[in-house]
């Protein structure tokens, strides 16, 4: 499953299970479909840095199915923004 996250700064989409993990760490109960008003974003910000402030640094666990390492929400929120298109 995929789930779009739109606003006016533009849209993401990301794998299901990745989106309810990042919904969840924002405070929401991780239910889709579901949104998040323009006055709850600096709280879901906060309770979202707080919990990459709490996660291990550089961990990472081998997946059951291919022994490939997970990458953790820390490593892809620190991750180099992209340039957004012209």
């Amino acid at each position: 499953m995929l789930v779009r996250f739109d606003s006016k700064a533009g849209t993401i989409t990301m794998f299901g299970e990745v989106a309810v993990e990042l919904l969840k760490l924002m405070g929401q109960t991780g239910a889709l479909p579901g949104a998040l008003l323009a006055a709850d974003i600096p709280a879901a910000v906060q309770r979202l840095r707080g919990a990459l402030d709490r996660q291990p640094a550089g961990k990472s666990e081998a997946t059951q199915e291919d022994d490939e390492p997970k990458v953790g929400l820390r490593q892809r929120w620190s991750a180099p923004r992209r340039a957004a298109p012209t």
